[in-house]
């Protein structure tokens, strides 16, 4: 189908003709006439696939401009997500003369403050601050026509699901509520039908869309060995950005001081950041400024930056779900890509439940088999050999025999490039 068919205003194929967008997606072919029909709906499909745009426009179509009250509203689980949503819906509302107003913590109230109060229509925002100004009474929701949950996996987490409960209370029970995501796990769809209407359920599937060109690698290492890994992995020339994921804020941190000690340039995105702090570091990335970036999971869903050539898992994530909203950050609208994944003995169990769910064995390679270099790391001492499960119970009384070590050379081996090719 194309855009003409779906009976949109001018407004919108307008705007679609200004951000160069001719023929939809297959979430875009499918989700748009439900969500045009006012029905509820359960969305998934692989990152970078055209989800905004696939709730987007019924939004933008499903509002009055004449009229100053709220009547969509997009939760986002992450301000990078909230911000880069409300850029997509104002180019889309521009030509129907639609406000969008996005809401989120870490700044002030007062901008915010003046966006409502211009009357927008549409708000995209975070829970936290959604709530804010729910409680402030600056928002109101009792004209809401449209509710969009975006990565309604997270948003309907422990962590989300109070608030968006009490977002949910201020609504009209007769709202349109639609959940849209790369993953949809079982439990998810047992809480949507508290708050959905018998929605329809729309999972494109790899035979109607291909799965992300994604070339991956899992390579094992043992203590001592992941920074001289990851340090290699830099040195390899690329034709774009790298993403750096690592599992704490402090870890992210710190990593990123000795990667900058080291020489190289890099930035740490994590949680504790202030919101122009983080709105500069993404800046900086998106711009193609800033080669490397290393961040935890407030990354893993939303960061659209389609330069992204490379992620690599410095510490595995929690679920096999972030696995892939992890890795989805590359290869984005048809673009290739490449996805790392260094592991240590212990994360061999969490590693086969990712494994699991991805329905296939990844590629593996041992750090032995890498080139390093020497000059730019401390000397580290390699083992030949593949990890097993009892390597959990020996990784730490090898550890401290290798730090008695002194001397220790670095063995050489094929390029990584040629061992990295499965």
């Amino acid at each position: 189908m194309s855009f003409d068919s779906f009976g949109l205003r001018q407004s919108s194929l307008k705007a679609l003709s200004s951000l160069n967008i001719s023929d939809p997606t297959p979430i875009q072919d499918q989700a748009i006439p439900v969500m045009l029909a006012g029905a509820d709906l359960i969305a998934q499909a692989h990152t970078g696939s055209g989800k905004t745009l696939a709730f987007g426009l019924p939004l933008i179509e499903r509002c009055d401009p004449s009229l100053r009250d709220v009547q969509a509203l997009v939760l986002t689980p992450t301000r990078e997500l909230a911000q880069q949503v409300g850029e997509v819906l104002a180019r889309l509302a521009e030509p129907a003369q639609a406000r969008v107003a996005v809401l989120f913590g870490g700044v002030g109230y007062q901008d915010q403050l003046d966006a409502l109060a211009q009357g927008a229509q549409v708000i995209v925002g975070t829970p936290g601050r959604i709530l804010d100004h729910l409680r402030q009474r600056t928002l109101r929701l009792g004209s809401l026509r449209v509710l969009v949950l975006d990565e309604a996996d997270q948003m309907l987490d422990q962590g989300f699901a109070p608030d968006v409960e009490r977002i949910l209370a201020a609504t009209p029970g007769a709202r349109q509520t639609a959940l849209f995501s790369a993953t949809t796990p079982d439990w998810v769809r047992k809480i949507a039908a508290k708050h959905l209407r018998q929605p329809q359920v729309i999972k494109i599937d790899s035979e109607q869309e291909a799965e992300p060109d994604i070339e991956h690698s899992v390579v094992e290492v043992w203590s001592g060995e992941k920074v001289p890994v990851l340090v290699e992995l830099l040195n390899q020339p690329t034709g774009g950005a790298t993403l750096v994921f690592g599992r704490t804020r402090r870890g992210v941190v710190n990593l990123a001081r000795r990667l900058q000690r080291l020489g190289y340039e890099v930035e740490a995105l994590q949680g504790d950041l202030s919101q122009s702090a983080r709105d500069r570091i993404v800046a900086r990335f998106r711009a193609g400024h800033l080669p490397i970036l290393l961040a935890t999971n407030v990354a893993a869903r939303g960061l659209d930056v389609l330069s992204i050539e490379r992620v690599i898992n410095y510490d595995l994530p929690e679920t096999s779900d972030l696995f892939i909203h992890r890795v989805g950050r590359t290869a984005r609208m048809g673009r290739s890509g490449q996805a790392i994944t260094l592991i240590g003995p212990a994360d061999l169990v969490k590693m086969h439940e990712i494994e699991r769910a991805l329905g296939r064995k990844l590629p593996r390679v041992v750090a032995a088999k890498l080139a390093f270099a020497p000059a730019k790391v401390e000397n580290v001492v390699t083992q030949d050999r593949p990890l097993r499960p009892e390597s959990v119970a020996t990784a730490a009384p090898r550890r401290r025999r290798r730090r008695s070590r002194r001397g220790g050379s670095v063995p050489t081996g094929p390029v990584l490039a040629a061992a990295l090719t499965p």
